[in-house]
């Protein structure tokens, strides 16, 4: 008996079903007829916790032993691995890195999902790790590797991930087993035509990763993550063509992230507005052809611009996000969340809380500067800001029908204050880009960095832009291009790293601009009810 049991190491996240998913393959083997053997490993997480699961099967069925026993292994050996299936792509990366994975050796299924972990939450600008930085270290260190979104598709088919990772295991064709054994794990033992509704959610999500490995697909589109489309929505507009948007002039390194972006703008306004992003993209195109002509860093910061421009042109507000929540894509995603069953009665409440800006957006700069100067004078006697608290049942006609009357005021957006103040604010940063490009390349792209500086919304937004104001005031306009360059990186690192401020301020003195002027914040008296 020569033969070596055959290794699999499952990764998943705690709630995603790894123990079942491990009843079941032992399950499949013992209907199977082979011996396996499978434990599990609880760890420790930067997220929910982690377990994963250690599983062999032997490759030769019982019959054929005559009666002898393999000796199975408890634990995993670093590098003797046959195959590795994770649920979560920073999980997977993490067991290659502790050695797991063998070029010459394991076969990786790893989802494209990501779960954040307390650092990359923590950090006030984007700190999430590359998904491509972890794809490439998962391509580098194993012998094939097949990626799809696993939990897209267990939301697809109602399910859990747990019975998607079967599914792929089943399709890598790893084991030697039947798929009819995989099926009748998961009933039971009872006939698929005779299965509940929970055996039948789990068999959906098993046929469809099953037919997504077995063809060897891969489904990742970082890109449309980057750029946060809603991908599952089908009225969501396709990425522009090159030939319907004029973006086959721009450099071939820029087109993508350049389409995307005005498929987000169109969707989020109008044909204009999404033009008006590619002009603005070719003024940056051109000082950076300008200050590179031989394209040495390979159009790096109209890359950068193609991102920044697009995420702030598509501004949050109240017809945005009013938008967002009436969409029957968001409606299948909740349905699926919840696990709602056909015939199940499903209610759901939004709330809000808008309060004067909101209402002041969509209001000509006039009647804006006075509502807003209303409620500052109520701010200023130490009263709270106005705001209106609503409870919305989009599940209910009326509720619907309001965030869809006010999801198609997109005509009232470009009046409104608000585009006003943000298209005069783009225009400022844009500036500032073109002007940098043209002094330094380098200086350009520190300039289109300071995009990840506009995020969130409140005063979250307003600090982002007070803070970019600052670095376009007193940092960009150093006589030194270099010297500026390295002063705006550090600025704007910075003020990603402290929300508070202070470290911008700092970064600010040391390279001789003034501190930001601290605003006035009024202080509130309280009195305290008698008790009873």
């Amino acid at each position: 008996m020569n033969a070596s049991p055959i290794t699999l190491l499952v990764c998943a996240l705690g709630g995603e079903g790894g123990g079942v998913l491990t009843e079941w393959l032992v399950d499949t083997a013992r209907r199977a007829g082979y011996p396996a053997q499978a434990t599990s490993i609880p760890g420790v997480a930067q997220r929910t916790g982690a377990t994963t699961y250690y599983i062999e099967v032997f490759p030769l069925p019982l019959p054929q032993l005559g009666g002898r026993e393999p000796v199975f292994s408890l634990s995993p050996v670093p590098g003797a691995l046959d195959a590795l299936v994770s649920s979560e792509l920073l999980e997977t990366a993490r067991q290659v890195g502790a050695g797991m994975a063998s070029p010459e050796r394991t076969r990786v299924i790893t989802s494209t999902s990501r779960l954040l972990t307390v650092q990359e939450r923590m950090q006030l600008g984007d700190g999430r790790a590359d998904p491509a930085d972890l794809l490439q270290l998962v391509k580098a260190f194993s012998h094939s590797h097949q990626v799809f979104d696993m939990n897209a598709v267990a939301r697809e088919c109602g399910t859990v991930v747990s019975a998607v990772l079967l599914g792929a295991i089943a399709g890598s064709g790893l084991f030697p087993f039947e798929r009819r054994f995989y099926e009748e794990a998961v009933c039971g033992g009872v006939a698929r035509d005779k299965a509940g509704a929970t055996a039948l959610a789990s068999l959906r999500g098993f046929d469809k990763a099953f037919d997504l490995v077995g063809q060897g697909r891969q489904q990742a589109d970082f890109l449309a993550q980057v750029m946060g489309a809603d991908a599952s929505d089908p009225r969501r507009a396709a990425p522009a063509t090159p030939a319907e948007a004029g973006i086959q002039e721009l450099p071939e390194p820029v087109r993508e992230m350049a389409g995307l972006g005005f498929a987000r703008l169109l969707e989020y306004q109008d044909r204009g507005y999404a033009g008006l992003y590619l002009e603005r993209l070719r003024q940056v195109v051109a000082a950076e052809r300008e200050a590179d002509p031989p394209g040495a860093h390979g159009f790096a910061t109209s890359r950068e611009m193609a991102r920044w421009l697009a995420l702030w042109m598509a501004f949050d507000d109240i017809v945005r996000v009013a938008d967002l929540k009436s969409r029957a894509s968001r409606a299948r995603r909740v349905q699926g969340e919840v696990k709602a069953a056909e015939g199940d009665v499903l209610k759901v409440y939004d709330h809000f809380k808008p309060g004067v800006p909101e209402f002041a957006a969509l209001l000509p700069p006039a009647w804006a500067q006075r509502l807003v100067a209303w409620d500052r004078r109520r701010a200023a006697a130490g009263r709270e800001p106005w705001a209106l608290p609503l409870k919305v049942g989009t599940h209910t006609v009326l509720g619907m029908l309001a965030l869809r009357t006010l999801a198609g005021l997109k005509g009232l957006r470009r009046r409104g204050s608000r585009f006003a103040f943000e298209q005069g604010m783009i225009g400022r940063w844009l500036d500032g880009v073109l002007r940098g490009a043209r002094r330094d390349w380098t200086l350009g792209h520190e300039m289109a960095l300071c995009g990840r500086l506009i995020k969130g919304y409140g005063a979250t937004n307003e600090r982002g832009k007070q803070a970019l104001l600052h670095v376009l005031e007193h940092l960009a306009v150093l006589p030194d291009a270099p010297a500026a360059a390295r002063a705006v990186a550090e600025a704007r690192e910075a003020a990603l790293a402290d929300d508070a401020g202070k470290a911008l301020d700092a970064a600010l003195v040391r390279h001789g601009a003034p501190p930001r002027e601290i605003k006035p914040q009024p202080i509130r008296f309280v009195r305290k009810r008698p008790a009873g």
